[in-house]
């Protein structure tokens, strides 16, 4: 229901107004009516009428007093004039306070039923406008959070317009009121670590608590703000007048920061530093390289403070990376033991951390020996079984954080190819001796073979045979192939009538008299004794 008073002189009318109209029907409820302009100028501020229905003619204050007081004062209350039509000019000068709508007199109750009925329609409409930008502001406030931060981080980033930046800040009640600024940047460490220990949902939950624990440092301060980006680090922009003061300042935020951190959440955070900067819209230099300060932790390790102008001081101490530790890694694969691959890595790695060369040249050199490593297997025709995860080793390496975690890595990734090629060597060599020793078997009559006969049918060499059939039998291919020739003899003793002769000659002897020697050495007797006693 909306509320509204009249006010005539005329008591005739004024009643009659009250009393011949279904005003529950058109949507009103009249809460007032009144004889005279200052009745009602005294009564809005208790009543608060949505309509005024005034006449334009009345004693004290006439209807164009009332109107423009409430055009002035009540702008949102509708106004509708009663006129005569002998006072239609004071009706047009009404017209220009924004008078809603005018009826003249004498009118009846359908006419006024029909002015209300728009009058109506329009305060409906005017109360739908105001109900949604109320929603919008309530969901501009809910969202302001977000907002902020998405400002914050198109500022540091540089994807900002410089335009009106400072109407920006006092719009979204950003505080960065100083000459000169600094960017800090938090990252977790074992970000990988959080992920495998705690749900997705409650990881979030503690970066959201890194940044927290920074913004109520900043707070007690008061001179800064802190806010997350899109990749999960926590920002924190630092403000002062005096540069010196504001650098000293910073130093002691991020110690008591990275503390903080460790003792609460019980795990680590590198920070990176940006440089001192003196104009807002150049933060963004500051944070490009506080990022780039953060980097260096792939070098200098985790739980670290780094400050971007510390590390271009010390990077012209950088050791210049020597490439010849990859070509022996690849060279101890194939023939050194794991002790000698992993001292390997570690000149490697400790190379890689005195170079001081970028990130992804860092990677890039470690790509390339995984790459050679993949050749080597390619070349031994090993084929590698792809882990559950399905993820490449070579992009794998980019979730490594520092060279020492890089280091690990390569060292377990290079011990399970040593131990890939050790066990295809070890398979190959069972395979090739079984080969020799059916191959033995099947031709030890004959009176020509000899090692080299099995080797060239291996296609193997004559050392690298030796090795693997001692290694598989025990035994040298010369005591093989004789016990193999011996029992063979002890069959034909037993079995056949054959003379001694004619053994020694399906054996693979052609002279008996060498054939009797060998046996009496493998048996402790002759040939013709054992046939006696079998």
């Amino acid at each position: 229901m909306y509320k509204l008073i009249i006010a005539d002189d005329e008591d005739n009318v004024r009643e009659g107004i009250r009393d011949n109209l279904n005003w529950q029907e058109l949507g009103f409820e009249v809460v007032g009516d009144f004889e005279n302009g200052q009745q009602v100028l005294l009564a809005l501020e208790e009543l608060q009428p949505d309509v005024v229905l005034t006449d334009i003619n009345m004693p004290l204050v006439d209807g164009l007093e009332v109107s423009r007081y409430l055009f002035e004062h009540y702008p949102r209350t509708k106004i509708i004039i009663l006129t005569g039509f002998d006072e239609f000019e004071y009706a047009q000068q009404a017209l220009k306070l924004k008078v809603h709508d005018y009826i003249l007199k004498p009118n009846t109750a359908e006419e006024l039923s029909h002015i209300l009925s728009k009058v109506k329609a329009d305060l409906d409409d005017e109360n739908r406008k105001v109900e949604d930008l109320s929603k919008l502001k309530q969901q501009l406030r809910e969202s302001l959070p977000l907002v902020r931060e998405r400002f914050l981080n198109q500022l540091v980033t540089g994807e900002l317009r410089e335009s009106n930046l400072e109407d920006k800040l006092a719009y979204l009640e950003i505080g960065l009121s100083g000459s000169h600024y600094v960017v800090g940047v938090i990252d977790v460490d074992d970000h990988g670590e959080l992920q495998r220990f705690y749900p997705e949902s409650e990881s979030e939950l503690l970066y959201f608590a890194v940044c927290n624990i920074s913004g109520e440092i900043i707070a007690r301060k008061a001179n800064g703000i802190v806010f997350q980006n899109n990749n999960e680090k926590t920002i924190v922009i630092l403000f002062g007048e005096n540069k010196e003061t504001l650098h000293c300042e910073a130093v002691r935020i991020f110690e008591e920061i990275n503390l903080s951190v460790k003792e609460y959440l019980k795990f680590t955070v590198s920070i990176g530093v940006g440089d001192l900067c003196a104009s807002l819209k150049k933060i963004h230099h500051s944070y490009k390289r506080a990022l780039s300060a953060l980097d260096y932790r792939f070098f200098l390790g985790k739980n670290r403070i780094i400050h971007a102008g510390d590390m271009e001081g010390g990077s012209g101490e950088s050791i210049p990376y020597d490439k010849h530790w990859e070509k022996k890694l690849i060279t101890g694969l194939k023939s050194g033991t794991q002790q000698e691959t992993e001292n390997i890595v570690e000149k490697i790695i400790g190379n890689l951390k005195e170079s001081y060369l970028p990130m992804d040249r860092c990677y890039i050199h470690i790509q390339q020996i995984i790459v050679a490593i993949l050749d080597i297997l390619d070349e031994l025709d090993i084929r590698v079984p792809m882990p559950s995860s399905s993820v490449s080793p070579l992009t794998e390496i980019y979730g490594l954080k520092t060279l020492d975690e890089v280091e690990d890595w390569l060292k377990h990734y290079c011990s399970r190819t040593t131990n890939m090629i050790l066990e295809t060597r070890n398979n190959f060599s069972k395979i090739q001796a079984l080969r020799a020793e059916d191959y033995i078997k099947e031709n030890y009559a004959d009176a020509n073979l000899s090692m080299d006969m099995v080797c060239k049918y291996l296609v193997l060499s004559t050392s690298y045979f030796s090795l693997i059939f001692k290694n598989h039998t025990g035994e040298t291919f010369i005591s093989y192939l004789t016990r193999i020739r011996v029992e063979k003899a002890k069959e034909l003793l037993k079995c056949t009538d054959f003379k001694t002769y004619e053994i020694a000659n399906h054996i693979g002897y052609t002279d008996p008299h060498y054939f009797n020697v060998i046996f009496k050495k493998a048996t402790g007797m002759t040939p013709t004794l054992y046939r006696k006693m079998v």
